[in-house]
């Protein structure tokens, strides 16, 4: 994806934190590890944070008072976490306000060659661009599952697309959303991005910028920020991913565990949007599927990330490394912003279903790939859903 420029929003951070911070691991054997207690706020408006969480954040050199009143920002090597087990998203709540959502619009930079294969693997010819597609508002109603990923780097505030996926623990009430390793993580030259939140629906009216200055943050985020509490991706993104090259890109996947920001209802995410897609692992081989549909909010030029596009194609093959997974291909002139969108084509059910997700395109845009989703997806997608079962 072509980087741009980020916009340097102030925080504006609340005096009210609520906390809630895990530690995720690469494959289903750390399943059995559970998430800790959420933070919560008595009637006399203090926190009350459960000991082990205390004890965890410690063991990360994190003081919450410091935290919230801007040490979030302190990305020195030492403060960076990036192991896989070191995942901590404080919530700070009001922090993604309707300014600073609309002013975030640095996607994380995963720009290629327009000619990146051709020698490794089964490599189809490029794909002719295909026009993005305006979704029409309101998005709800088209595109329930979407939404987008707003977060903080060393770089400024970024943003990503991202979909509500199915819950295989818990039927109906998913909490979970799927995007793109690099969209939560920096890969091997960093650790866990910041201030990780989802937003369904962004924007649910379709707005113009300017019309967006004046909303409502009922109007821009409708059915509430959620911030992630569990984020897991793939080992192989974190030891090899890179920000332009397409390192690690065949394994660049993530799911997001979610919590509404101020509570909730009570209701999941699920519950909340009305929908979440299923995911196939088994997806067919690129002769078999007819269509492939891509869905993302793109920020970079000629877009400006207020609006939900869609591109429809049929996919192609990519390989970037002859020992790795093939990727998706299909033409589509979404830039920066929609990476983490999700892919859904024609399940083996014959309903559609999340298969991949946008992972990297040319600086010049025209065509986006994916990853193919198979065992290593799986393990991620089951181990996420494993540690909130039953809750």
């Amino acid at each position: 994806m072509r980087p741009i420029r980020p916009t340097l929003a102030a925080a504006s951070i609340a005096a009210v934190l609520a906390l809630a911070a895990t530690a995720c691991g690469p494959s289903e054997d750390s399943a059995g590890d559970k998430p800790s207690a959420p933070a919560s706020q008595s009637a006399d408006g203090k926190i009350t944070i459960p000991d082990d969480l205390k004890d965890r954040l410690k063991e990360h050199g994190i003081d919450l008072d410091k935290w919230k009143n801007g040490e979030w920002k302190n990305w020195d090597k030492d403060k960076w976490l990036r192991e896989a087990q070191d995942f901590v998203n404080p919530i700070i709540e009001d922090l993604w306000d309707p300014d600073r959502m609309r002013d975030a619009d640095k996607p994380p930079e995963k720009p290629v060659d327009n000619d990146i294969s051709g020698d490794e693997g089964v490599t189809d010819p490029a794909p002719a661009p295909v026009d993005a597609q305006a979704v029409k508002a309101p998005y709800h109603a088209n595109a329930a599952e979407a939404g987008k990923v707003f977060f903080d780097g060393p770089q400024g505030s970024m943003v990503c697309s991202a979909t509500v996926v199915k819950d295989p623990a818990n039927p109906g009430k998913s909490n979970m959303v799927w995007t793109a390793g690099h969209c939560v993580h920096a890969g091997k030259s960093g650790g866990w991005y910041r201030n990780i939140a989802f937003v369904p629906s962004y924007n649910d009216g379709a707005k113009e910028t300017a019309e967006l200055e004046k909303a409502p943050k009922e109007e821009i985020a409708p059915y509430g920020v959620w911030w992630g509490d569990w984020a897991q991706t793939s080992d192989q993104w974190i030891s090899q991913g890179a920000a332009t090259g397409g390192q690690g890109a065949a394994y660049d996947f993530a799911v997001i565990h979610v919590t509404p920001e101020k509570g909730g209802n009570g209701k999941s995410l699920e519950e909340t949007v009305g929908s979440a897609l299923p995911v196939d692992f088994n997806a067919p081989a690129v002769p078999k599927i007819a269509n492939m549909t891509a869905t993302g909010y793109p920020a970079a030029p000629p877009y400006d990330g207020q609006k939900l596009f869609q591109c429809a194609d049929k996919p192609g093959r990519l390989s970037l490394n002859a020992d790795e997974p093939t990727m998706y291909r299909i033409g589509c002139t979404m830039t920066g912003g929609s990476s983490g969108g999700g892919w859904v084509a024609q399940g083996q059910d014959g309903k559609p279903a999340l298969v991949s997700n946008t992972s990297i395109g040319p600086v010049t845009a025209g065509w986006l790939a994916g990853p193919r989703l198979g065992k290593d997806a799986e393990g991620v997608y089951n181990a996420v859903s494993k540690k909130f079962a039953g809750q």
